[in-house]
């Protein structure tokens, strides 16, 4: 089965917005694309148009809201190997409904600052204030 060129865009996108955090750095630990910070993962980000998983995003989210929020997308689920239980979900990017990328992105802010040190979510915040203030 093709994967869809709009899934592979957002999917894309959400990388892309993944690695202009401060700090982060993409990796392929167990044969999946992450982006970390400082070590730690805070998104997996699934498929990549090899037809080896599916086209995904897998996020940590701790707001109950946000959380809620993804699993109500099409094909969501609690995250495997027992990550789920600590808040991580994994979003489908393929499904008729499924989210934006911007909503996307959102979520995964949400993650790096739920593992990010304050230090880099301190960064973060002085980078969006100096954008906010032009």
């Amino acid at each position: 089965m093709a994967v869809s060129r709009n899934a592979l865009r957002k999917r894309e996108k959400v990388r892309d917005w993944a690695l202009r955090l401060p700090g982060a750095t993409e990796e392929h630990p167990w044969g999946d694309t992450v982006a970390k910070v400082d070590k730690k993962v805070f998104v997996f980000l699934g498929g990549g148009g090899d037809g080896g998983h599916p086209v995904a995003v897998t996020v940590k989210l701790t707001d109950g809201t946000a959380h809620a929020h993804a699993l109500a997308c099409p094909g969501a689920e609690p995250a495997g190997y027992g990550l789920g239980r600590a808040g991580w979900v994994r979003v489908p990017l393929e499904p008729a409904g499924a989210p934006a990328a911007e909503l996307l992105c959102d979520w995964v802010e949400e993650s790096y600052r739920t593992v990010a040190t304050k230090r880099r979510v301190a960064e973060l915040d002085a980078r969006t204030a100096q954008v906010e203030a032009r």
